[in-house]
C-alpha cells in the first residue's frame, strides 16, 4: 500500500519506488513531482559529454555540487547525473 506524503509528493507511487531503489529524499521528491512534464522537457539539451568543462562548472554550481572546483569534466558530469 502507497503512502501518502502530503501535497508536496505529487506521485507517492513514483516516490516510494525511487527511495526502495536508493534515491536521496531529495531525489526521488524531483522525479516524482514532474510527471508527465519530464519526458517532454528530455532531449532539448546535449549530453554532457557535448558540454564544455565551463558549462558543466557552471551548471555544478546552480546545483551547489560540492567539491566541483577540483573535478576533471568526467567528475562533474558523473555529479550532475547523481543529483
Amino acid at each position: 500500500m502507497t503512502q501518502d506524503h502530503g501535497p508536496q509528493i505529487k506521485d507517492d507511487a513514483t516516490y516510494e519506488a525511487l527511495r526502495e531503489q536508493g534515491a536521496s529524499k531529495e531525489k526521488a521528491a524531483r522525479i516524482a513531482n514532474a510527471g508527465a512534464s519530464a519526458s517532454k522537457k528530455g532531449g532539448e539539451q546535449p549530453p554532457y559529454e557535448e558540454w564544455t568543462r565551463e558549462a558543466l562548472y557552471d551548471r555544478a554550481r546552480e546545483l551547489d555540487v560540492e567539491g566541483r572546483s577540483d573535478m576533471t569534466k568526467d567528475e562533474l558530469i558523473d555529479a550532475l547525473r547523481d543529483r
